[in-house]
């Protein structure tokens, strides 16, 4: 009898076993790939300037906030940067880091940054391949995390903020993030169903989180509604940001250690919205037909378009073009 109960009991911690070891084979072979696909990642110091050029704008009692933003080539990338970099250029010891998704350092953005004044590090930060394929991409991780190891190696103190390009931000929020110790977060407009995310309080701390995608987040909170002391940051040599699109912000914070009673509440209590999470509605940028040879001002301003990233010309497919005058339309 104890033989025949013997023969299952063998079996069941045999496949047990097997199942063990297949899992950790699985697990090793991906932890392998995902250093592999990671490693693909090459990024570009394309110019780092300190030099603020802003009249009374340098504060030497002031931490610096390094405001990281992450952006990519398209029809409204030029625009969205400049409404943002005009925001930015009114805030005292500020140091703007815009990491592009490109593989090669855009003339555009090189031209573009050096007008606001603001001291600003560019980086082309491109995403691996791989994850160019995924059915969620995981968009501005590769240029978040490029920012992030360029902090490390560079500054020892200050104050790290994510940014995108197309956000709303009122100038009161860098004066209520500037002192923050460890984490500090607060609310952000205009997401989700919910159309607000925020830490919830309850005599002035965190208990819990407003969110209308909580997805078994520990934090969850939307990427523009906290910000991390540098030194805070530098003392977590692991902390970084995974390719796993949804969980990029839980998954940061999660690798700084932090815990709820951590977190210093801004924005009145969580009470007010100082950040707005706003998107510009994207087309793709027409190409458009031209088959004349122009001899006036509309050869240069067609050739700055192309040079914006707005749009471009063919002489043999696109959107057919037409100049006016006197109300009559001529084919170009």
């Amino acid at each position: 009898m104890r033989c025949i109960m013997l023969q299952p009991m063998n079996m069941f911690f045999g496949g047990l076993v097997t199942m063990v070891l297949v899992c950790y084979l699985t697990w090793s072979s991906q932890g392998r790939e995902m250093k592999r696909f990671t490693s693909q990642q090459r990024d570009i110091p394309c110019v780092v300037s300190f030099n603020d050029t802003r009249s009374g704008l340098v504060k030497n009692d002031l931490p610096v906030i390094y405001f990281i933003t992450p952006t990519y080539p398209r029809r409204e990338q030029v625009a969205e940067l400049t409404r943002l970099g005009q925001t930015l250029m009114h805030v005292p010891n500020l140091h703007w880091i815009l990491a592009d998704d490109s593989t090669t350092c855009n003339p555009m953005i090189i031209d573009l940054l050096p007008r606001f004044g603001v001291p600003y590090t560019h980086l082309a930060s491109p995403m691996p391949e791989m994850y160019r394929h995924v059915s969620i991409v995981p968009r501005g991780v590769a240029n978040r995390r490029a920012a992030l190891s360029w902090i490390r190696v560079n500054i020892k103190n200050g104050v790290i903020y994510f940014g995108d390009d197309d956000n709303t931000f009122d100038l009161k929020l860098f004066e209520e993030i500037r002192d923050t110790r460890k984490v500090s977060m607060f609310p952000v407009g205009l997401i989700g169903e919910y159309s607000i995310s925020s830490p919830i309080l309850k005599e002035g701390k965190v208990v819990g989180f407003f969110d209308s995608w909580p997805a078994k987040r520990m934090f969850p909170v939307d990427m523009a509604g906290f910000a991390v002391n540098v030194e805070f940051f530098l003392q977590h040599p692991n902390a970084t940001m995974p390719y796993k699109a949804g969980y990029e912000e839980d998954r940061f914070l999660r690798s700084l250690g932090l815990t709820l009673d951590q977190i210093e509440p801004k924005a009145n209590g969580c009470s007010e919205v100082l950040v707005w999470h706003t998107q510009t509605a994207k087309r793709a940028s027409p190409v458009l037909r031209i088959d004349s040879v122009l001899d006036n001002s509309l050869k240069d301003l067609l050739q700055t378009m192309t040079y914006l990233g707005i749009g471009s010309m063919s002489d043999s497919h696109g959107v057919k073009t037409y100049a006016t005058k006197d109300g009559k339309s001529h084919l170009l």
